[in-house]
Protein backbone atom coordinates (compact mmCIF):
# COMPACT_ATOMS: atom_id res chain seq x y z
CA UNK A 1 0.00 0.00 0.00
CA UNK A 2 3.02 2.33 0.84
CA UNK A 3 4.38 1.84 -2.18
CA UNK A 4 1.51 2.42 -4.33
CA UNK A 5 0.91 5.52 -2.55
CA UNK A 6 4.72 6.46 -3.30
CA UNK A 7 4.13 5.72 -7.06
CA UNK A 8 0.96 7.79 -7.04
CA UNK A 9 2.94 10.78 -5.05
CA UNK A 10 5.92 10.91 -7.73
CA UNK A 11 3.75 10.36 -10.51
CA UNK A 12 1.93 13.36 -9.96
CA UNK A 13 4.90 15.53 -9.08
CA UNK A 14 6.25 14.69 -12.23
CA UNK A 15 2.86 15.61 -14.12
CA UNK A 16 3.27 18.88 -12.27
CA UNK A 17 7.03 19.34 -13.29
CA UNK A 18 6.07 18.38 -16.86
CA UNK A 19 3.24 20.84 -16.98
CA UNK A 20 5.67 23.82 -15.25
CA UNK A 21 8.77 22.83 -18.02
CA UNK A 22 6.18 22.31 -21.07
CA UNK A 23 3.67 25.69 -20.48
CA UNK A 24 5.67 28.24 -22.03
CA UNK A 25 5.66 26.11 -25.29
CA UNK A 26 1.98 25.54 -25.08
CA UNK A 27 1.55 29.38 -24.48
CA UNK A 28 3.97 29.90 -27.64
CA UNK A 29 2.38 27.77 -29.25
CA UNK A 30 -1.79 28.66 -28.81
CA UNK A 31 -1.04 32.39 -27.88
CA UNK A 32 1.66 33.49 -30.42
CA UNK A 33 0.33 36.74 -31.85
CA UNK A 34 1.44 35.53 -35.04
CA UNK A 35 -0.84 38.23 -36.98
CA UNK A 36 -1.33 42.16 -36.48
CA UNK A 37 -3.31 42.71 -33.01
CA UNK A 38 -6.40 44.81 -33.17
CA UNK A 39 -6.12 48.62 -32.59
CA UNK A 40 -7.98 49.39 -29.09
CA UNK A 41 -9.69 52.80 -29.51
CA UNK A 42 -7.33 55.90 -27.81
CA UNK A 43 -10.54 57.59 -26.64
CA UNK A 44 -10.09 61.49 -26.17
CA UNK A 45 -7.34 63.35 -25.80
CA UNK A 46 -6.59 65.48 -22.08
CA UNK A 47 -7.19 68.48 -22.17
CA UNK A 48 -3.50 69.69 -21.45
CA UNK A 49 -2.67 67.65 -24.89
CA UNK A 50 -5.33 69.09 -27.12
CA UNK A 51 -4.24 72.73 -26.01
CA UNK A 52 -0.50 71.58 -26.23
CA UNK A 53 -1.55 70.60 -29.74
CA UNK A 54 -3.13 73.53 -30.92
CA UNK A 55 -1.00 75.87 -29.79
CA UNK A 56 1.89 74.12 -31.96
CA UNK A 57 -0.44 73.49 -35.07
CA UNK A 58 -1.06 77.46 -34.79
CA UNK A 59 1.75 78.85 -33.58
CA UNK A 60 4.79 76.26 -35.24
CA UNK A 61 4.62 78.32 -39.01
CA UNK A 62 5.67 80.92 -37.65
CA UNK A 63 8.67 80.29 -35.94
CA UNK A 64 11.77 80.21 -38.11
CA UNK A 65 15.21 78.97 -37.65
CA UNK A 66 17.63 81.52 -37.91
CA UNK A 67 21.38 80.55 -39.22
CA UNK A 68 24.09 83.57 -39.71
CA UNK A 69 27.77 82.67 -41.21
CA UNK A 70 30.36 84.39 -39.02
CA UNK A 71 32.65 87.15 -39.98
CA UNK A 72 36.01 86.42 -40.74
CA UNK A 73 38.13 83.11 -41.51
CA UNK A 74 37.24 81.54 -37.80
CA UNK A 75 33.84 80.38 -37.67
CA UNK A 76 32.46 81.32 -34.16
CA UNK A 77 30.77 78.18 -32.14
CA UNK A 78 27.63 76.90 -33.36
CA UNK A 79 24.54 77.08 -31.44
CA UNK A 80 22.42 74.43 -32.86
CA UNK A 81 24.16 72.63 -35.08
CA UNK A 82 28.29 71.97 -36.44
CA UNK A 83 29.66 73.64 -39.05
CA UNK A 84 30.68 77.07 -40.00
CA UNK A 85 27.40 78.97 -38.71
CA UNK A 86 25.94 79.97 -35.56
CA UNK A 87 21.98 79.12 -35.13
CA UNK A 88 19.20 79.98 -33.47
CA UNK A 89 15.30 80.37 -33.25
CA UNK A 90 13.02 83.69 -34.20
CA UNK A 91 9.68 84.76 -34.48
CA UNK A 92 7.49 86.40 -36.82
CA UNK A 93 7.20 89.58 -35.67
CA UNK A 94 4.76 91.43 -38.24
CA UNK A 95 3.87 91.37 -42.24
CA UNK A 96 6.12 93.65 -43.40
CA UNK A 97 8.93 90.75 -43.18
CA UNK A 98 10.62 91.82 -39.69
CA UNK A 99 12.05 88.41 -37.46
CA UNK A 100 12.81 88.84 -33.67
CA UNK A 101 15.48 86.69 -32.25
CA UNK A 102 18.35 87.36 -29.83
CA UNK A 103 20.97 89.46 -30.12
CA UNK A 104 23.81 87.04 -29.52
CA UNK A 105 22.14 84.87 -32.54
CA UNK A 106 23.20 87.44 -34.89
CA UNK A 107 26.01 89.22 -32.90
CA UNK A 108 29.46 88.76 -35.47
CA UNK A 109 27.44 87.57 -38.56
CA UNK A 110 28.57 88.50 -42.29
CA UNK A 111 25.37 87.19 -43.52
CA UNK A 112 22.07 85.20 -41.95
CA UNK A 113 19.31 83.47 -43.73
CA UNK A 114 15.85 82.57 -42.48
CA UNK A 115 14.74 78.89 -42.68
CA UNK A 116 10.73 78.74 -42.54
CA UNK A 117 8.80 75.99 -41.24
CA UNK A 118 7.65 75.21 -44.72
CA UNK A 119 11.95 74.53 -45.29
CA UNK A 120 11.86 77.60 -47.81
CA UNK A 121 15.23 79.37 -47.03
CA UNK A 122 15.06 83.32 -47.41
CA UNK A 123 18.38 85.56 -47.15
CA UNK A 124 17.49 87.95 -44.44
CA UNK A 125 19.61 91.22 -43.19
CA UNK A 126 20.10 92.95 -39.81
CA UNK A 127 17.47 96.25 -39.34
CA UNK A 128 18.53 96.61 -35.68
CA UNK A 129 20.26 95.27 -32.10
CA UNK A 130 19.99 95.74 -28.51
CA UNK A 131 22.68 93.99 -27.00
CA UNK A 132 21.62 95.39 -23.67
CA UNK A 133 18.28 93.04 -23.57
CA UNK A 134 19.55 90.56 -26.06
CA UNK A 135 16.86 91.31 -28.82
CA UNK A 136 17.60 91.51 -32.70
CA UNK A 137 15.20 92.42 -35.78
CA UNK A 138 15.86 90.77 -38.75
CA UNK A 139 13.86 91.31 -42.01
CA UNK A 140 13.43 89.42 -45.17
CA UNK A 141 12.59 90.84 -48.15
CA UNK A 142 10.59 88.26 -49.62
CA UNK A 143 7.50 88.57 -47.64
CA UNK A 144 4.98 85.96 -49.88
CA UNK A 145 5.25 83.16 -48.41
CA UNK A 146 6.06 84.09 -45.26
CA UNK A 147 3.44 83.26 -42.46
CA UNK A 148 1.28 85.08 -39.84
CA UNK A 149 2.93 86.73 -37.29
CA UNK A 150 1.82 85.52 -33.70
CA UNK A 151 0.08 87.19 -31.36
CA UNK A 152 1.63 89.04 -28.40
CA UNK A 153 0.23 88.94 -25.02
CA UNK A 154 1.73 90.39 -21.77
CA UNK A 155 4.34 89.51 -19.14
CA UNK A 156 2.38 92.00 -16.25
CA UNK A 157 -0.04 89.61 -15.17
CA UNK A 158 2.18 86.60 -15.01
CA UNK A 159 1.34 84.18 -12.27
CA UNK A 160 4.21 81.26 -11.19
CA UNK A 161 2.81 77.93 -11.19
CA UNK A 162 0.90 78.92 -14.83
CA UNK A 163 1.88 76.46 -18.26
CA UNK A 164 3.98 77.95 -20.84
CA UNK A 165 5.25 76.52 -24.19
CA UNK A 166 8.43 76.69 -25.96
CA UNK A 167 8.98 75.86 -29.56
CA UNK A 168 12.54 76.57 -31.14
CA UNK A 169 14.90 74.60 -33.20
CA UNK A 170 17.70 73.30 -30.18
CA UNK A 171 20.75 72.00 -31.82
CA UNK A 172 19.58 72.55 -35.07
CA UNK A 173 16.50 70.14 -34.73
CA UNK A 174 13.25 72.46 -36.28
CA UNK A 175 10.11 72.98 -34.67
CA UNK A 176 10.67 71.57 -31.53
CA UNK A 177 7.58 71.74 -28.34
CA UNK A 178 8.43 71.46 -24.99
CA UNK A 179 6.37 72.78 -22.23
CA UNK A 180 6.79 73.32 -18.67
CA UNK A 181 5.85 75.99 -16.21
CA UNK A 182 6.86 79.28 -14.88
CA UNK A 183 8.89 78.54 -12.43
CA UNK A 184 9.98 82.50 -10.82
CA UNK A 185 9.27 85.70 -12.22
CA UNK A 186 11.77 89.03 -11.56
CA UNK A 187 14.92 87.13 -12.41
CA UNK A 188 17.95 89.72 -13.22
CA UNK A 189 19.72 88.53 -16.26
CA UNK A 190 23.34 89.90 -17.10
CA UNK A 191 23.61 90.57 -21.07
CA UNK A 192 27.02 91.51 -23.33
CA UNK A 193 26.22 94.58 -23.48
CA UNK A 194 26.83 95.44 -19.26
CA UNK A 195 23.18 95.97 -18.26
CA UNK A 196 20.99 93.39 -16.63
CA UNK A 197 17.63 92.68 -18.45
CA UNK A 198 14.58 92.80 -15.28
CA UNK A 199 11.69 90.81 -14.49
CA UNK A 200 12.85 88.19 -16.24
CA UNK A 201 10.91 84.83 -16.76
CA UNK A 202 12.66 81.75 -15.12
CA UNK A 203 10.91 78.40 -16.82
CA UNK A 204 11.65 74.33 -16.69
CA UNK A 205 10.34 74.03 -20.14
CA UNK A 206 13.14 72.51 -21.58
CA UNK A 207 15.59 75.33 -23.45
CA UNK A 208 18.79 74.05 -25.20
CA UNK A 209 20.97 75.89 -27.20
CA UNK A 210 19.40 76.62 -30.44
CA UNK A 211 16.10 77.75 -28.81
CA UNK A 212 17.68 81.39 -28.37
CA UNK A 213 15.06 83.65 -29.76
CA UNK A 214 12.27 81.31 -29.69
CA UNK A 215 8.46 82.46 -27.94
CA UNK A 216 7.33 81.31 -24.81
CA UNK A 217 3.81 81.08 -25.35
CA UNK A 218 0.89 81.30 -22.64
CA UNK A 219 -2.03 78.47 -22.72
CA UNK A 220 -3.62 80.86 -24.85
CA UNK A 221 -0.93 80.76 -27.16
CA UNK A 222 0.34 84.13 -26.90
CA UNK A 223 4.06 85.20 -27.22
CA UNK A 224 5.03 86.57 -23.45
CA UNK A 225 8.64 85.65 -23.74
CA UNK A 226 11.58 85.21 -25.96
CA UNK A 227 13.68 82.44 -24.89
CA UNK A 228 17.26 83.75 -24.08
CA UNK A 229 19.50 81.56 -21.92
CA UNK A 230 19.42 78.56 -19.56
CA UNK A 231 21.62 77.80 -16.27
CA UNK A 232 23.47 74.84 -16.82
CA UNK A 233 27.17 73.66 -15.94
CA UNK A 234 26.98 70.92 -19.03
CA UNK A 235 25.73 73.73 -21.47
CA UNK A 236 22.32 71.64 -22.00
CA UNK A 237 18.98 72.33 -20.23
CA UNK A 238 18.88 71.56 -16.21
CA UNK A 239 15.16 73.01 -15.76
CA UNK A 240 16.47 76.21 -15.24
CA UNK A 241 15.77 78.75 -18.78
CA UNK A 242 15.76 82.40 -18.99
CA UNK A 243 12.69 84.16 -21.21
CA UNK A 244 12.94 88.39 -21.94
CA UNK A 245 9.38 89.21 -21.06
CA UNK A 246 7.47 90.36 -23.79
CA UNK A 247 6.58 94.18 -22.74
CA UNK A 248 10.29 94.81 -22.53
CA UNK A 249 10.87 92.99 -26.41
CA UNK A 250 7.06 94.90 -27.19
CA UNK A 251 8.75 98.43 -26.42
CA UNK A 252 12.21 97.38 -28.10
CA UNK A 253 11.11 96.15 -31.15
CA UNK A 254 9.29 98.75 -32.54
CA UNK A 255 12.06 101.63 -31.76
CA UNK A 256 14.52 98.67 -33.69
CA UNK A 257 12.37 98.62 -36.95
CA UNK A 258 12.40 102.75 -36.65
CA UNK A 259 15.67 103.53 -35.68
CA UNK A 260 18.12 100.34 -35.66
CA UNK A 261 19.15 100.86 -32.66
CA UNK A 262 16.94 101.73 -28.91
CA UNK A 263 18.28 104.32 -25.97
CA UNK A 264 18.90 102.94 -23.11
CA UNK A 265 17.45 104.71 -19.84
CA UNK A 266 19.70 105.61 -17.09
CA UNK A 267 21.10 107.72 -15.03
CA UNK A 268 24.95 106.95 -14.60
CA UNK A 269 25.47 105.10 -11.83
CA UNK A 270 27.43 102.13 -10.53
CA UNK A 271 25.64 100.44 -7.90
CA UNK A 272 26.56 97.36 -5.02
CA UNK A 273 25.56 94.44 -5.51
CA UNK A 274 22.48 93.46 -3.94
CA UNK A 275 24.18 90.60 -2.08
CA UNK A 276 26.39 93.36 -0.46
CA UNK A 277 23.77 95.28 0.07
CA UNK A 278 21.84 92.83 2.37
CA UNK A 279 24.88 91.79 4.14
CA UNK A 280 24.79 95.33 5.16
CA UNK A 281 20.90 95.62 5.74
CA UNK A 282 20.45 97.92 3.60
CA UNK A 283 16.81 98.12 1.53
CA UNK A 284 17.55 100.01 -1.74
CA UNK A 285 20.37 100.72 -4.58
CA UNK A 286 23.51 101.22 -3.05
CA UNK A 287 25.62 103.74 -5.00
CA UNK A 288 28.90 102.79 -5.38
CA UNK A 289 29.98 105.39 -7.84
CA UNK A 290 28.76 108.17 -10.59
CA UNK A 291 29.82 108.64 -14.26
CA UNK A 292 31.78 111.65 -15.14
CA UNK A 293 29.56 114.02 -16.36
CA UNK A 294 26.11 112.05 -16.15
CA UNK A 295 22.86 113.26 -15.12
CA UNK A 296 23.41 111.39 -11.58
CA UNK A 297 26.65 113.36 -11.34
CA UNK A 298 25.31 116.83 -12.31
CA UNK A 299 22.10 116.08 -9.53
CA UNK A 300 24.86 115.83 -6.82
CA UNK A 301 24.17 112.25 -6.27
CA UNK A 302 27.10 110.68 -4.21
CA UNK A 303 28.96 107.74 -4.22
CA UNK A 304 31.17 105.96 -1.54
CA UNK A 305 34.32 107.91 -0.67
CA UNK A 306 37.35 105.61 -1.79
CA UNK A 307 39.44 107.44 1.13
CA UNK A 308 36.78 107.14 4.27
CA UNK A 309 34.99 103.79 3.33
CA UNK A 310 31.94 105.88 4.28
CA UNK A 311 29.13 104.71 2.26
CA UNK A 312 27.01 106.62 -0.93
CA UNK A 313 23.83 107.53 -1.57
CA UNK A 314 20.97 104.63 -0.86
CA UNK A 315 18.38 105.49 -3.85
CA UNK A 316 15.03 104.09 -1.76
CA UNK A 317 12.31 105.48 -4.08
CA UNK A 318 11.70 107.19 -7.22
CA UNK A 319 8.21 109.36 -7.59
CA UNK A 320 7.27 107.83 -4.66
CA UNK A 321 7.44 104.03 -5.65
CA UNK A 322 9.87 102.06 -3.36
CA UNK A 323 13.05 100.87 -4.90
CA UNK A 324 13.80 97.74 -3.17
CA UNK A 325 17.46 96.78 -5.51
CA UNK A 326 18.26 97.79 -8.74
CA UNK A 327 15.59 95.72 -10.90
CA UNK A 328 12.97 98.16 -9.51
CA UNK A 329 15.25 101.32 -10.36
CA UNK A 330 16.09 100.05 -13.90
CA UNK A 331 12.11 99.19 -14.65
CA UNK A 332 10.88 102.77 -13.55
CA UNK A 333 13.66 104.52 -15.35
CA UNK A 334 12.37 101.92 -18.73
CA UNK A 335 9.17 103.10 -17.85
CA UNK A 336 9.45 106.82 -17.73
CA UNK A 337 11.79 107.07 -20.62
CA UNK A 338 14.74 109.38 -21.88
CA UNK A 339 14.89 113.09 -21.64
CA UNK A 340 12.26 113.20 -18.69
CA UNK A 341 12.92 114.10 -15.11
CA UNK A 342 12.74 111.94 -12.19
CA UNK A 343 12.51 112.79 -8.10
CA UNK A 344 14.81 109.97 -6.30
CA UNK A 345 14.17 109.63 -2.74
CA UNK A 346 17.77 109.22 -1.18
CA UNK A 347 19.30 108.30 2.06
CA UNK A 348 22.08 110.37 2.73
CA UNK A 349 23.79 110.63 6.55
CA UNK A 350 20.75 109.18 8.15
CA UNK A 351 17.97 111.46 6.41
CA UNK A 352 16.14 111.45 3.25
CA UNK A 353 16.12 114.21 1.11
CA UNK A 354 14.86 113.93 -2.46
CA UNK A 355 17.10 114.36 -5.79
CA UNK A 356 15.73 115.69 -8.86
CA UNK A 357 17.58 113.54 -11.70
CA UNK A 358 16.94 113.73 -15.55
CA UNK A 359 16.77 110.12 -17.40
CA UNK A 360 19.69 110.16 -20.00
CA UNK A 361 20.73 107.49 -22.34
CA UNK A 362 23.59 105.72 -21.08
CA UNK A 363 24.08 103.78 -24.39
CA UNK A 364 25.82 106.31 -25.99
CA UNK A 365 28.27 106.85 -23.35
CA UNK A 366 31.98 105.63 -23.64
Amino acid sequence: MGDRFSKIVVGALLVVLAVYFAQPYVDRLLFSASTPRAVQPRGNLAEIERTSIEIFEHASPSVVQVVGRAEGPQALPSEGENGPAQSGTGFVWDAAGHIVTNDHVVEGTSSLAVRLASGQVLPAKIVGTAPNYDVAVVRVDDTRALPPPIAIGTSDDLKVGQWVFAIGNPFGLDQSLTTGIISALKRRLPTSGGREITNVIQTDAAINPGNSGGPLLDSAGRVIGVNTAILSPSGTNAGIGFAIPIDSVNRVVPELIRRGSVPTPGIGIVAASEAAAARAGVQGVVIVRTSPGSSAARAGLRGMDPNTGKPGDIIVALDGKPVRGLADLIQELERVGVGKRVTLTVQRDGREIPVEVEVMDIGRRG
